[in-house]
């Protein structure tokens, strides 16, 4: 069997030890075609993992793009423009791979050529102890929904492959043909921790005629650093919530029906509003009433962004350009 070529996309961001250890996992895999493309965000690193990094870069095991922006979509585009190969495959940069990794992925592809995007498992780190508990086999027709799928798509405990609406930017692979022949690109209007960008980009694969395949052997451990990548951003500033809003707006202003809308916007201010479950948040008055203005200015702050940026199809950082 000839393995399909892979370009492995790691965007990064204020990660120091944890990175350099993902890459070593990376760089450990014995598939026999596949290269490694790291695009830093990070201004300052310390020096151990600076001088990992230029060894690395200088031995040709990495390619090494820094960068003077922080955008996880922007960094997505930039290793899909600088890399050439027949798969694209984009992890996160605090994940552990088990051997036969790209493997997994690139099975899926070889054998399913109605396949253009792969979901890999994903095992959180902080919910290995309740894994085998909550485990199911199939997704819920729901998890089909794009009104109301965020809450029902569990790539965590579900066993058994399927065809899926998404995948988790932690763990996902895409046929070149994506963004070779159909110009596919994430959506760099998709702003601080970028919740929501990979969900974006994967509802626009439906056009092409390409499915999503979620592939449980395709599985890694995320780690979920508490340091570094989205957690220097302060869950409770300004500018993440109103962000986290915009990003759902977003996703749903550009690709979902009236309806399909509608269904989002109940749920998201059942859940993140009123703070009911899943999301389990505080009830007191206050909270909700605070929360439900982020909710307002978010959406008023969507549709500026689709008004102030016609014409640049999702395109900001003229760096890639």
């Amino acid at each position: 069997m000839t393995w399909p070529t892979i370009a492995v996309i790691v965007p990064t961001y204020q990660r120091e030890a944890v990175l350099c250890d993902t890459l070593r996992s990376v760089l450990a895999q014995d598939y026999p075609a596949y290269s490694v493309v790291v695009v830093d965000q990070t201004q300052n690193h310390q020096i151990d993992t600076q001088r990992q990094l230029e060894t690395w870069a200088e031995a040709k095991e990495i390619t090494w793009y820094q960068v003077p922006w922080a955008s996880l979509p922007a960094a997505r585009n930039l290793g899909i423009e600088r890399s050439h190969s027949d798969l694209v495959l984009f992890i996160d940069d605090d994940v552990v791979l088990p051997p036969g990794y790209l493997y997994a992925h690139a099975r899926t592809f070889v054998e399913r050529p109605e396949v253009g995007a792969v979901a890999g498992r994903v095992f959180d780190r902080m919910k290995l102890a309740e894994q085998k508990e909550l485990e199911i086999d199939y997704l819920p027709p729901e998890a089909m929904d794009p009104g109301i799928a965020w809450y029902h798509l569990d790539l965590v405990h579900t066993t058994q492959p399927q065809r899926v609406l998404t995948a988790r930017g932690c763990n996902m692979s895409f046929r070149r043909e994506l963004f070779d022949q159909h110009g596919l690109r994430f959506d760099e209007r998709f702003y601080g921790s970028a919740v929501r960008e990979e969900s974006d980009f994967c509802l626009h694969i439906r056009a092409t005629g390409y499915i999503i395949w979620y592939n449980p052997a395709a599985h890694l451990v995320h780690l979920g650093e508490e340091t570094g990548g989205c957690h220097d951003i302060s869950t409770r500033s300004l500018s993440y919530q109103m962000n986290f809003y915009h990003n759902h707006f977003l996703l749903a202003l550009k690709n979902l029906t009236l309806g399909q809308n509608l269904r989002l916007y109940a749920r998201l201010f059942d859940c993140h509003v009123l703070g009911h479950p899943p999301c389990n948040k505080d009830g007191h008055p206050l909270k909700v009433l605070s929360r439900g203005i982020f909710f307002g200015l978010g959406w008023l702050y969507t549709v500026y962004t689709l008004l102030t940026t016609l014409g640049q199809h999702g395109r900001i950082y003229p760096y890639l350009e």
